[in-house]
């Protein structure tokens, strides 16, 4: 069954309106698939009734932030808790549940939201509970997202039966939904003598989803860092400002062969990054 889902406001809630086999093949699954996919095919489920289920214990990502680039398809997997009446048949033919993110306080009203292409896979606990686990793809080229999605994001669930009953439910949680992030670094001279001064050059970047490309993260504090040849750990030296554009500029006094970067915290929208040191010879 695929739920590339389209939601629909029924009766003031949100409702599932596809978690089905496509249309086309409906004709040839078995009687209750079919039956599941008359009950929403026509784009809006019904509001007969709401089921009697129950989400919880939502984990999205592993607990990880999510980073999105301009183009790559990402994938976030999601594992939950469903809770339902005794003697509910929860087979694949009569039901069907799955994950979904949306941006805003409200499942009923999101400004934005991404649901699982498919549904989740169940497995019995108990005589009342599943445990669950499904995937949620997000597409940057195709336009899921814009720059003003970046930030705190909620989780939610649906359900749905063969008679079109549904559930949706949110407050399920918080993830954050970022742009991805690049940060390079130039060091020079190369060699340089010892007491010069060393120049590192660099560019602060991260995705723009409103025409998937990347541009500069501007005004940003990025640190100066250097790991002298044969140590694993890098120290701060200073920290300046990208500019206007995202280029990062920085001097240093050279005492020690070693490496150069740059190194950026992350903000609530752009996650931390580190630029590949660059070594400079000293001499």
């Amino acid at each position: 069954m695929r739920i590339r889902a389209t939601v629909a406001a029924v009766t003031g809630a949100l409702a599932l309106s596809a978690f089905v086999v496509p249309a086309a093949q409906a004709a040839d699954a078995p009687s209750g698939k079919a039956a599941f996919s008359a009950a929403t095919a026509d784009g809006t489920a019904s509001a007969a009734a709401t089921l009697d289920v129950t989400f919880s214990n939502m984990k999205v990502n592993n607990g990880k932030n999510i980073v999105v680039g301009t183009t790559n398809v990402v994938s976030v997997p999601v594992t939950y808790t469903l809770t339902h009446p005794v003697g509910m048949d929860t087979s694949e033919d009569n039901f069907a549940s799955g994950p979904l993110i949306y941006r805003g306080s409200s499942v009923t009203s999101p400004s934005n939201e991404i649901i699982s292409d498919d549904p989740a896979t169940c497995t019995t606990a108990s005589s009342t509970t599943l445990n669950c686990s499904g995937t949620i793809y997000i597409r940057p080229a195709d336009g899921d997202l814009t720059n003003a999605d970046a930030g705190t994001w909620n989780a939610g669930g649906l359900a749905i039966n063969s008679a079109g009953d549904t559930k949706t439910q949110g407050g399920l949680g918080a993830t954050k939904v970022q742009r991805y992030s690049k940060l390079t670094v130039n060091a020079g001279p190369e060699p340089v003598a010892k007491g010069r001064t060393v120049t590192s050059t660099g560019k602060l970047s991260r995705a723009n989803w409103d025409d998937n490309a990347y541009h500069g993260y501007t005004v940003q504090p990025v640190k100066l860092q250097f790991r002298k040849a044969g140590t694993s750990t890098y120290t701060t030296v200073k920290t300046v400002n990208s500019d206007s554009y995202g280029n990062v500029k920085a001097t240093a006094t050279a005492q020690y062969d070693g490496y150069w970067r740059f190194s950026f915290a992350g903000t609530t929208t752009t996650p931390a990054v580190n630029a590949t040191g660059d070594y400079v010879d000293v001499k």
